[in-house]
């Protein structure tokens, strides 16, 4: 079943076309790649799927929702209750600790913040976190904090997960780790996922690959059954 779909998408600024006529569908529990070169449009693309921005045309909808129609507060709740997002650098709060870093979705939703920290402490426990809850970003490594970052993605249970280059920054024994955490995390949890890359061995992990140049979708292909990632 289709859960994201973008049909139509062009985005513009000024006479450059970051997107040129995309049509893009990401069926539930599925992880997909967005993958090309700087300058692509993998990122804009990202931005327009996720509500982010506005397309200069073209329609996206999440479960039949429209989402171009929306208000700007109404994508804002949409992002904070249906879409989790992993971004390159974490961009976790310095002065919280880990725990409160995952829970912040569901505390700034209105969930209560004993309920919310014990739903983190089960992700961190899961991701490979349980004994860190308590530690603030300058206390972890780039890998435990890119893993405090997939569970505050994962904390509300989304329909959708955006990760946007989420290994750029890390070597790449602990970007593997990462992308095995981030794909089997997301899969459990019933949740799509729209991974952002230049990286062909990133994309490797994924169920099925868009290729973009010059802001349009030039390739697509299924990850083989036993590619070795």
């Amino acid at each position: 079943m289709d859960i994201l779909s973008g049909r139509g998408l062009v985005m513009t600024y000024g006479t450059t076309h970051a997107l040129d006529g995309v049509d893009v569908t990401v069926r539930a529990g599925e992880s997909v790649a967005v993958m090309g070169p700087s300058g692509s449009g993998k990122t804009t693309l990202l931005h327009v799927l996720a509500g982010i921005v506005r397309p200069t045309s073209g329609t996206v909808s999440l479960s039949g929702a429209d989402l171009v129609a929306m208000s700007d507060a109404q994508r804002t709740r949409l992002r904070r209750s249906d879409f989790g997002f992993v971004f390159q650098a974490g961009q976790l709060l310095p002065e919280l600790p880990a725990e409160e870093n995952a829970a912040l979705p569901l505390m700034l939703g209105g969930q209560p913040r004993a309920a919310a920290t014990a739903r983190a402490r089960e992700l961190l426990g899961r991701l490979g976190l349980a004994g860190m809850e308590r530690r603030r970003p300058g206390e972890l490594s780039g890998g435990q904090a890119q893993r405090v970052a997939i569970a505050r993605a994962l904390v509300g249970r989304p329909e959708v997960v955006f990760a946007d280059e989420p290994t750029g920054a890390l070597d790449q024994a602990t970007g593997r780790e990462v992308l095995d955490l981030l794909t089997s995390v997301a899969r459990e949890n019933g949740a799509a996922l729209v991974v952002v890359t230049h990286d062909a061995g990133v994309a490797r992990w994924c169920d099925r690959t868009l290729a973009m140049r010059d802001g349009r979708v030039v390739d697509e292909f299924t990850a083989p059954v036993g590619v070795a990632r």
